[in-house]
């Protein structure tokens, strides 16, 4: 083995001479020249891998002699193996279950990657894929040595299925995506140490450390995979941002040489990785820009139907009417009187860009109207938006639109009246204004809220990213039923876009990470804030505003850290004592911590959230 020694030259022709060698491993050099025939024929296992030879072949893989990536010319572009692949069309993505067969985790779909295995060994899938594993593993107890491993015990961990298998190799391990679009990719790397134990002996003694690079940068260097993850047995996922300008990405995974190599068995130690997920960072474009005559003309029919349509619902609900109706203004005194003139102890509520006011109308009605002042143009915005977002839906999670008034610089928004304000003000507000929420109040409460996003994601016919998912936006009326509101933010997701790029706007400590840090938007950060907000709820506490510690920054960080000191349930709030059901709020917490996953096609979506609290 003379992998990775930085040798420079040609491969001597007394190497041929030499006797009983099965192995040959200069993998990772600077050796050039061409390929000796002999090679092909007398070694077992040969890794020419990461050298400057002159391969006229095309092949990754000649008999047993791994060529990836040995040829020069991959120094300037793709490998000359995976040229010749037809590429049927750009990808925008790459789900792979390393040494596991193919499994579905929520929407997402990781392919299998169980090829069986050798010292040196290339694998093109067909497909758009291909990876590289070099090196032989210093044991003399087998002939065989194992490339794929495979968890004995049973896995307490989301999406466990992802991680009962995972690939290893003693060297170098190398997987390529290519046919990808050109552009910013955000890369997920999934890992749980599944071969050392949690004992306290000799066996729990084992390290493993090894490098990543993606598209050759060295992004983690000594990557302990149980310190990482808190412990043997437990997932740790890293997530990183790459760019791909020639469709090929590569990750590869690189032992170093440090940690241990026989504990606890001699040839335990190398990269080992359970999944790989990666998705665009960018907006996808469409399959084809060339549009036909008839679907224009159905295209602009469309937009007419739904201009109709919307001026219709305006003047249904007031917002539009005859000239000399907004002249005598009609709707603003009697709003006036309702509100006793926006007086300030009639005040219920304060957003971002206007407040909330309890009203009275002459027929008995109690009504909530929103103040906007036309001055503001994120107030107009803010006003047009959630007028036209909610006047095109109802459901009974979603507050109720009653009407609207436009005079002169007043915009007013007129709701149903909720009696018992936000679901902030009932668990952490001003003691007075707090409620007792009994735990099956707090379960209802959270169905409800995801009974409300799953019509805004996957029912309505008008799918709708909320945008500001967040206890202040959860209204409850007199029985404590849970409706969603300010659509101030909301965004329109279109089917044929993977994501929203749009300026960050919403709440911090309840945005996603990939929404916050890279403005990409899905219906994944509506998840996320409900997972949130979900915590809030089992907790009492305020994810923004808890205390913090060493250990935690904030509520999600406590319930993440309690997860691994397996005390889930000391995040249930302790003024509901005994009067719980633990199991239904194990389950919830568990849905609440699988929504906030990092990776955001990891989160569920909110139909199945559902189903799990109706269980």
């Amino acid at each position: 083995d003379l992998s990775f020694n930085k040798l420079r030259g040609e491969i001597p022709p007394s190497f041929s001479s030499l006797w009983g060698v099965d192995y040959i491993y200069p993998t990772g050099n600077h050796l050039t020249g061409a390929v000796p025939g002999w090679i092909l024929d007398q070694a077992e296992y040969v890794d020419l891998s990461y050298n400057n030879f002159t391969v006229g072949g095309s092949e990754c893989q000649e008999r047993d002699v791994n060529l990836f990536a040995s040829s020069a010319v991959y120094n300037a572009e793709l490998a000359s193996c995976l040229k010749s692949q037809q590429c049927p069309g750009n990808r925008y993505n790459l789900f792979i279950n390393c040494g596991g067969s193919e499994v579905t985790v929520g929407d997402i779909t990781y392919t299998e990657d169980k090829e069986p295995p050798s010292a040196s060994k290339s694998f093109l899938t067909g497909h758009y894929w291909a990876y590289s594993s070099t090196g032989h593993f210093l044991d003399d107890k087998t002939d065989s040595d194992t490339y794929i491993v495979r968890n004995k015990s049973e896995l307490s961990m989301d999406n466990a299925q992802l991680y009962m298998n995972a690939r290893l190799s003693p060297i170098s391990l190398t997987y390529y995506g290519f046919c990808l679009m050109n552009g910013t990719y955000n890369v997920s790397l999934h890992f749980a140490e599944i071969m050392f134990t949690g004992n306290k002996n000799y066996t729990s003694l084992g390290r493993r450390a090894f490098n990543v690079y993606i598209q050759g940068k060295l992004v983690w260097e000594d990557f302990n995979i149980e310190i990482e993850a808190g412990g043997v047995g437990k997932a740790v996922i890293r997530n990183f941002t790459t760019m791909v300008t020639e469709g090929t990405l590569e990750i590869r995974f690189y032992w170093a040489g440090k940690g241990t190599n026989a504990i606890p068995d001699r040839g335990v130690y190398g990269p080992l990785v359970s999944a790989i997920s990666v998705y665009p960072d960018f907006d996808v474009p469409r399959e084809s820009a060339i549009i036909s005559t008839g679907t224009v003309v159905g295209i602009v029919a469309a937009i007419v139907f739904v201009v109709f349509l919307i001026l219709g619902i305006l003047w249904w609900r007031g917002c539009l009417g005859r000239e000399d109706e907004m002249a005598e203004g009609s709707c603003l005194p009697r709003i006036k009187a309702a509100t006793n003139n926006f007086d300030a102890a009639n005040k219920i509520g304060e957003g971002g860009f206007g407040s909330v006011y309890k009203g009275l109308l002459s027929d008995g009605t109690t009504i909530a109207v929103k103040q906007l002042s036309s001055k503001s143009k994120q107030g107009n915005r803010e006003f047009v938006t959630e007028l036209g977002m909610i006047s095109a839906l109802q459901h009974p999670h979603l507050v109720k639109l009653y009407g609207c008034c436009i005079e002169g610089n007043q915009l007013l928004l007129v709701y149903e009246y909720m009696e018992n304000n936000s679901l902030a003000r009932a668990l952490f507000g001003p003691e007075e204004f707090q409620l007792k929420l009994d735990w099956w109040t707090r379960h209802k409460i959270c169905v409800g809220i995801a009974r409300g996003l799953a019509y805004l994601h996957e029912e309505s016919r008008l799918k709708i990213v909320h945008r500001d998912i967040k206890a202040t936006n959860v209204l409850l009326d007199k029985d404590l039923n849970p409706k969603i509101s300010d659509f101030g933010l909301a965004k329109l997701d279109e089917e044929d876009n993977t994501h929203i790029s749009t300026k960050i706007a919403g709440t911090y400590g309840y945005m996603a990470p990939e929404y916050a840090m890279h403005g990409y938007l899905t219906d994944k950060a509506d998840i996320y804030s409900f997972g949130v907000v979900a915590l809030e709820v089992v907790s009492g506490r305020s994810n923004t505003s808890s205390q913090k510690t060493e250990e935690c920054f904030n509520l999600l960080d406590w319930a993440r850290f309690l997860k691994e000191r397996g005390n889930l349930i000391e995040l249930v709030d302790w003024r509901l004592g005994s009067h719980f059901d633990k199991e239904q709020a194990l389950a919830l917490i568990k849905v609440a911590l699988m929504c906030t996953n990092a990776t955001p096609a990891l989160r569920p979506p909110m139909s199945s959230v559902v189903s799990v609290g109706n269980d």
